[in-house]
């Protein structure tokens, strides 16, 4: 169970980058690199990398995140 695990997760974060470089809104790219990012933090699980996984999940999936939707919730919408 867990030898399929890896590269399903690996499978996931591929569809997650051709899903966020194809979608034309920048929310919703956010959104899936997020998910890109939970499904990196559960591939490193897997592979026991447990530190490596929580700073993943910490920063990537996380504050990253909330950093991308503030900084395009602050710039959409205005016109110079």
């Amino acid at each position: 169970m867990i030898d399929t695990l890896g590269p399903l997760f690996l499978l996931l974060m591929v569809v997650c980058a051709v899903a966020a470089l194809s979608v034309k809104e920048l929310l919703s790219a956010v959104t899936i690199f997020g998910a890109f990012s939970f499904f990196s933090a559960a591939f490193f699980v897997v592979q026991d990398a447990l530190d490596v996984a929580f700073t993943e999940a910490a920063v990537g999936a996380v504050i990253t995140t909330v950093f991308f939707v503030c900084a395009i919730k602050r710039t959409t919408g205005r016109s110079v």
